[in-house]
């Protein structure tokens, strides 16, 4: 039977003014059902708990066409709440497969699951997909074993500022903004006029400063010596082989490498159940899904614009992110 357009608009009007008016309706699942266990391999009662982290790493929720679905930061804690409160999962593996995101968001998700080990004392074991660059490596650090898949690219150890400059654009347009301010550095990178020098480097100290902590924690985690430390300062990615052989990985391998890895530093059985957490169910589920809901593909936007679209969401500020890989999705 085909539904006209005007009964269409009609059906879709009354939903929403009964979800306005009454209990909420939910068409699609999104982050308010509840994360499932769900077993995508083995049959023994000790498990390792499969999480994936993948796009830009933000603790913003991100919206869609009638529905809205986590950000990584509040998915990915959800994640590590459920495994810390069963016993039976002894080790977590995270299939990582990101450019990085916002620096606070990439500093939450590492102190999270810092965090989390020293409580649990439970392994964790990191395996690198296509991306683990920037941020994706930051959150790989507190890992016990970090694996990268033969293809990956990862490194990019660094921070960036980007803001957009339209000054010139303005002046072109005949277009200006006046500006009342307390202090002199009060609109610093403002985008609508150009940057003096003294602002320059300020904002080149704050890079400069969050940058260091980021090799910092390089330096704590992976105890590299001054000649490898200095090639990852400077911010260049990796290919597996060259990280493995600066010590930024641990090993090349793929994903069942990796719960190999996991089952043997946690001493468990050949049959480990490796178990993920999702809000909805997949027939013929498999590692290799990084979805935990089936919002993130049964309404897609209106124009799906990948990572890229992602970054042009993205607010004006400091990133543990390798941009280029954007324009490449």
């Amino acid at each position: 039977m085909r539904i006209s357009t005007p009964i269409l608009a009609m059906l879709l009007a009354t939903m929403l003014l009964i979800s306005c008016a009454g209990p909420r309706i939910t068409l699609f699942s999104d982050a308010s059902d509840p994360l499932r266990e769900m077993t995508l391999e083995g049959t023994a009662e000790e498990r390792v708990a499969l999480i994936p982290i993948t796009g830009i790493i933000t603790d913003k929720p991100k919206g869609r066409l009638m529905q809205q679905t986590p950000g990584v930061v509040q998915e990915v804690v959800s994640h590590l709440h459920l495994a810390e409160k069963d016993d039976r999962v002894k080790a977590v593996l995270f299939n990582i497969d990101t450019p990085g995101g916002n620096t606070t968001a990439s500093d939450i998700l590492y102190h999270e699951i810092v965090s989390f080990k020293e409580r649990t004392g439970k392994k964790i074991v990191v395996c690198m997909m296509n991306l683990a660059t920037s941020g994706g490596y930051y959150i790989s650090l507190p890992a016990d074993m970090i694996l990268a898949h033969p293809t990956t690219v990862t490194g990019s150890v660094g921070v960036i500022l980007m803001r957009p400059e339209i000054s010139g654009l303005m002046e072109k347009i005949g277009v200006g903004v006046k500006v009342n301010k307390s202090g002199m550095n009060k609109d610093m990178g403002s985008p609508f006029r150009p940057i003096t020098p003294e602002e320059e480097n300020l904002l080149q100290e704050l890079a400069d400063r969050l940058g260091q902590r980021f090799v910092n924690l390089v330096k704590q985690h992976r105890q590299l010596d001054g000649q490898q430390l200095a090639r990852v300062a400077d911010a260049r990615i990796f290919l597996a082989e060259d990280a493995l052989e600066l010590g930024l990985v641990d090993k090349i391998g793929y994903l069942q490498d990796a719960i190999d890895a996991a089952r043997q530093l946690a001493d468990l059985d050949a049959d480990v159940r490796v178990v993920t957490y999702r809000r909805t169910h997949y027939p013929d589920d498999n590692l290799y899904n990084t979805l935990s809901s089936q919002a993130d593909t049964s309404m897609p936007r209106l124009v799906e614009t990948g990572l890229i679209g992602d970054l042009l969401t993205l607010d004006a500020g400091f990133y543990y992110l390798w941009p280029q890989a954007l324009g490449a999705h």
